[in-house]
């Protein structure tokens, strides 16, 4: 099954609010629902970058994001997919467009960061050829090249 990403757009955002949310609550249990301020308006929070879903029956499956850190770099973020339709190639679909997004604005490199004991996330990142870069206060952080990106077809 193929699936393919769109922008996000403004009609979207409770959904994409409660998966996001949804995935982290998965994660640790718990969840402060302010602590994501940016979800409270993905258009505006990610006016700079670029946000996308993965829309699959009329429900949002996976969402991704990219955010422009300087230079020619950009983050990678709010990579979910939602617990049933993972392991079907969603969120590798997802990198691989926020990849072509970020060739297309003359992005060099990709970085992101996730926490250390999010295992499943790491094994993902590693399994894309992301390499750690370094690993501070419980958090670990990763870089590719985006011409690297060609690898994952």
């Amino acid at each position: 099954m193929r699936f393919h990403s769109r922008p996000f757009r403004p009609e979207g955002q409770e959904r994409v609010r409660a998966l996001v949310l949804e995935g982290l609550a998965e994660h640790w249990g718990v969840l402060d629902p302010t602590a994501n301020p940016d979800l409270e308006n993905v258009a505006a929070a990610y006016r700079q970058g670029c946000f996308l879903v993965v829309w699959q029956d009329g429900e949002i499956v996976g969402t991704g994001a990219l955010l422009p850190r300087g230079g020619h770099i950009v983050e990678i973020v709010r990579g979910s997919v939602r617990r049933e339709w993972r392991r079907r190639g969603i969120g590798k679909a997802l990198l691989h467009a926020l990849c072509r997004e970020a060739q297309r604005r003359g992005v060099r490199q990709l970085v992101l960061e996730t926490t250390a004991t999010w295992h499943d996330a790491i094994a993902f990142d590693r399994a894309l050829g992301f390499k750690e870069t370094r690993h501070a206060d419980g958090n670990m952080y990763f870089a590719l090249p985006v011409n690297a990106c060609t690898r994952w077809d």
